[in-house]
């Protein structure tokens, strides 16, 4: 515990008192309730726009979470950096294991937040930092399925006539633009960068993530059901740029799904009849979409494969590891594997996911 003697509730117990939040909203996650409670009416007002296909009026909550808007604090704690992943050189995270559960520090933005033991809190410049709000609501969820057992994957998720497919790829393969030119054809909604899958005797379920897909210029301009989330004086700036360039700005903008495609179009649960995993390249060569077997292609499956992370409490200790390659290739193996190698043609991959939605084959 790093010598820490301060506890999650100490914690909790103090920053409630400090800034009471008296207002609240809940949140259904298909049957998980989430009832977040803050401090700040333009806070709430943005997480139940964000948040608005899934909220419902009072009620019994699973998860209970304050979140204070306030300058940054300062608990005094010793925390453990967590180094950048491969390829990134700035810290952003920080952490410390208590005696009751965990502490993690955004060292960017000086954003706190602790958790454990059914007591989830939120501190520091929440309104600033709504986007690190959000994802400590979805990631709570995370943590519910994962301890009823669910393997955690890198990926979207859409659905049609009834049958759900998962969305993988390797970095920057497109697996939200290729959801998204989807969602253009029809599908409905599942995730845009998480899913959670779990193993049944009637099949694969797959449960998504309220995460709003965060787009890029070049997914934006070259979709017409997404093009008015730029700016209009931007839109001709973007277009005048290489198309490498295009692709690759680190500029995003939130694609709200209930304005970009209609009502009643993002649920969070599915049976997961197929996954595709992108392992293309933007070349000219042919691109080939085939069936595969996840027992003979685990190469493929790191693209699915996600560790839990900071934000993951394990409530027993056989989950404190997370699943092997072999228990991913397993699961996987109930459900349809389909490669889609070569050049990237966005075309050609959602003609073939949308025939396999409709049919069941490629």
């Amino acid at each position: 515990m790093n010598g820490n003697t301060i506890t999650r509730s100490e914690i909790v117990k103090k920053y409630r008192k400090e800034f009471p939040a008296t207002e609240s909203l809940f949140i259904d996650f298909d049957g998980c309730v989430i009832e977040t409670r803050v401090n700040s009416t333009a806070l709430l007002a943005y997480l139940k726009n964000y948040f608005k296909e899934f909220l419902i009026e009072d009620a019994e909550a699973e998860i209970l979470i304050t979140a204070h808007d306030c300058l940054p604090v300062d608990l005094g704690i010793k925390y453990v950096v967590k180094q950048p992943d491969a390829g990134k050189t700035k810290i952003k995270n920080e952490h410390a294991d208590l005696a009751d559960g965990r502490v993690v520090y955004k060292s960017l933005t000086g954003m706190i937040f602790a958790f454990g033991h059914g007591e989830n809190i939120a501190i520091g410049p929440c309104i600033e930092n709504s986007n690190q709000v959000i994802n400590f609501i979805n990631n709570r969820f995370i943590e519910y399925k994962l301890n009823q057992g669910c393997l955690l994957g890198h990926a979207a998720g859409v659905l049609k006539n009834g049958r759900g497919i998962g969305i993988a790829g390797f970095s920057g393969m497109g697996k939200s633009t290729l959801a998204l030119h989807l969602m253009s054809k029809g599908t409905t909604f599942i995730s845009n960068d998480r899913v959670m899958i779990e193993n049944s005797n009637s099949g694969i379920t797959v449960y998504g993530v309220a995460k709003q897909p965060r787009i890029n210029p070049g997914t934006a301009l070259h979709n017409p059901d997404l093009i008015h989330v730029v700016a209009e004086n931007d839109r001709e700036k973007f277009m005048a740029l290489p198309k490498a360039e295009l692709w690759n700005l680190e500029h995003k903008y939130d694609a709200l799904i209930d304005e970009c495609y209609g009502k009643n179009k993002f649920i969070l649960r599915a049976p997961m009849s197929g996954l595709v995993i992108l392992n293309w390249q933007r070349d000219e060569n042919e691109t080939v979409i085939k069936i595969v077997d996840p027992m003979k292609r685990k190469d493929l499956l790191p693209a699915f494969m996600k560790e839990s992370g900071l934000f993951y409490l394990p409530d027993s200790s056989d989950k404190r590891k997370d699943p092997d390659i072999d228990a991913y290739a397993a699961i996987l193996s109930k459900t349809t594997l389909i490669e889609i190698s070569g050049g990237v043609d966005f075309k050609k991959a959602t003609d073939a996911c949308l025939k396999f939605m409709q049919l069941g084959t490629i």
